[in-house]
């Protein structure tokens, strides 16, 4: 069996590499790792989570189709969510914190119509 540490990355294609690269940056501070241009993409990111983004000219995302519902970041400093959101008009989803058993987490919409989840526990505390 092989030991898994964390999850290395995610692919997701995106209708603009550069509206994507511009929220994910003022979200969540991800710098370009990696220009891709021979295939459109980039790898964003920082030391802990990244995502490899790739523009699609024929971009149709369908959450009800597709089996992705959301990808998950871990946020250090979880209480700054709410102003960091409004300050980039980022609209916080569910009426704001979801409580879990043992963590609570922030939904927002990526500019492709993305889940993503903004969590204050790692791994949910699992």
């Amino acid at each position: 069996m092989l030991k898994t540490t964390g999850i290395d990355h995610v692919n997701i294609l995106v209708r603009d590499l550069d509206e994507t690269t511009d929220f994910y940056a003022g979200l969540l501070g991800f710098e370009v790792l990696e220009d891709m241009p021979d295939h459109n993409g980039r790898i964003i990111g920082n030391e802990w989570a990244k995502l490899a983004v790739y523009e699609s000219d024929d971009f149709r995302h369908d959450r009800n189709r597709s089996g992705f519902t959301h990808v998950s970041f871990h946020i250090e400093n979880f209480d700054d969510i709410t102003t960091r959101c409004e300050e980039l008009g980022v609209t916080v989803k569910y009426g704001g914190p979801v409580q879990w058993p043992r963590s609570r987490s922030i939904y927002v919409d990526d500019p492709d119509g993305y889940e993503v989840e903004l969590s204050e526990v790692w791994g949910g505390g699992l």
